[in-house]
């Protein structure tokens, strides 16, 4: 390491220590402060030149990785890493993207839902950046069959109906592991057009997409569901090639120090408060699902990184 660097990471971490301290209203520094800050200097050091490459959102896309790049953007300032983000050369369907993260080849980070073979497969940051929120689904509707779920109360009701989703994701398998009709596609764009030509009957979306995926699609013909949430235990976290494990190293330990000064929390509230208040989960109805997909090692205990409604 060089020295320079090192003066400037340490420099860097005492600046954390005493952010930290004032954050928790004590104008000392103490212990824990210091040694969280220190976690930054016992981390690879990132050559400035180093790309993290993202997947590349599809044109007409671009505002949904708006959050997690802010996110990582955020991880990366406090690692006072000096890592560029920069996209794909192409895009790429979710699937084809998290081969090519196992492989080390066009990519180096994929944001995802996890499951225990993702998990198997590539190295999860086990800090939720939805707060696990991906696991609160709310349903898009045709506008004509608006009141579609105004009388389901339980999962036996919702089994009377048929849910659309994508073939290679979790939620696929959640939801036929509770016995509920599902119809996929590989295609994303296709299941907006499957639920409009009623090839399925609604489609559950998690609380933080919904909104801003109604207003991108321009499909006046679908509209929101009012009266029911269905809710999962997951996590949507970074996942990195298990050949590149120091960015999974810099951006853990800038994930935690962005929780423990509280920007974390402050960039989610700026992306995500008005999709909270628009979905008003306290007052619709929730049917708990089992995930079978849940991987052990997910931080169930760490309360102050989940949301509670």
């Amino acid at each position: 390491m060089r020295q320079d660097k090192l003066t400037t990471k340490f420099q860097q971490a005492l600046a954390d220590a005493q952010s930290l301290a004032v954050g928790h209203d004590n104008q000392m520094i103490e212990p824990q402060h210091l040694l969280l800050a220190l976690l930054l200097i016992a981390s690879p050091v990132l050559a400035a030149d180093d790309v993290m490459r993202y997947p590349r959102a599809p044109a007409g896309d671009e505002f949904r990785p708006l959050y997690p790049l802010a996110l990582l953007q955020l991880a990366l300032d406090r690692a006072a890493s000096d890592v560029r983000l920069e996209p794909s050369d192409y895009h790429m369907e979710q699937q084809r993207a998290l081969i090519s993260l196992e492989r080390g080849e066009a990519v180096d980070v994929v944001w995802t839902m996890t499951s225990i073979e993702r998990e198997q497969r590539l190295l999860p940051v086990r800090i939720p950046l939805d707060k696990g929120l991906y696991g609160w689904r709310i349903a898009l509707l045709r506008a004509d069959r608006a009141q579609l779920l105004r009388d389901v109360h339980t999962l036996e009701d919702l089994r009377r109906l048929r849910a659309g989703q994508g073939h290679d994701w979790p939620d696929t398998a959640i939801l036929r592991h509770q016995g509920l009709p599902v119809e996929t596609s590989s295609s994303y764009d296709s299941l907006f057009l499957m639920l409009r030509a009623e090839r399925f009957d609604y489609f559950p979306r998690a609380v933080l997409e919904a909104n801003a995926e109604l207003q991108h699609m321009h499909m006046d013909d679908l509209t929101l569901d009012r009266h029911l949430v269905l809710h999962y235990p997951t996590a949507l976290y970074f996942f990195f090639s298990p050949q590149k494990p120091q960015l999974a190293d810099a951006v853990r330990q800038g994930l935690e120090l962005a929780l423990a000064d509280g920007s974390f929390d402050r960039l989610f509230q700026q992306h995500h408060a008005d999709d909270l208040r628009r979905a008003r989960l306290d007052q619709r109805r929730i049917i708990e699902l089992d995930n079978p997909l849940l991987p052990p090692h997910t931080p169930l205990q760490r309360r102050e990184l989940w949301y509670h409604p």
